[in-house]
């Protein structure tokens, strides 16, 4: 197990991470919020879905779900039917315009992506994507709720009790 100044420094490193989503949406164009861009890609890679399984994977309310489902139909990318196993649901489907835009989205952060690390060599960008997968995989289902922390790493920040 690591020692506990290196998980430190990964708490802070993650805090920084912020500033490189951050960046990442700049790019994005201004009627795809970060948001919709998670739909579009969620729809790209695991097809059509329900709304609930859209709220469940996005890990959000359906009313948050509701609203970028809204927005994407809005601009022709989403397009959403009566589910044929229950009328009260909603699935969802990208369409066509939906698909050149998550390709544009993609194009952009690649771009990004290459600009940023174009002195990586191939090995370190590799390494890289294993490790951010492998540290993904670590956490699992993170819709689960949070799970207990180790207790190797519990620390007690009151003082002791003098005598």
């Amino acid at each position: 197990m690591a020692e506990r100044a290196q998980y430190e420094e990964l708490v802070r490193q993650f805090s920084a991470f912020g500033a490189v989503k951050r960046e990442m949406n700049r790019i994005m164009p201004a009627d795809c919020p970060s948001g919709s861009a998670a739909v579009l890609t969620l729809l790209g890679r695991h097809g059509d879905m329900r709304m609930s399984k859209l709220a469940e994977l996005l890990s959000v309310d359906m009313s948050v779900t509701s609203r970028h489902a809204a927005h994407l139909t809005e601009r022709g990318w989403v397009e959403r039917s009566p589910d044929p196993a229950d009328k009260r649901s909603r699935i969802l489907h990208l369409t066509p315009a939906g698909q050149t835009q998550l390709d544009e989205l993609f194009r952009r952060t690649t771009q990004l992506l290459a600009e940023r690390l174009n002195d990586w060599s191939d090995d370190e960008v590799g390494r890289l994507a294993q490790l951010m997968t492998r540290l993904r995989d670590s956490f699992g289902d993170c819709r689960a709720g949070p799970r207990p922390a180790s207790p190797a790493l519990e620390q007690t920040t009151r003082t002791p009790a003098s005598t």
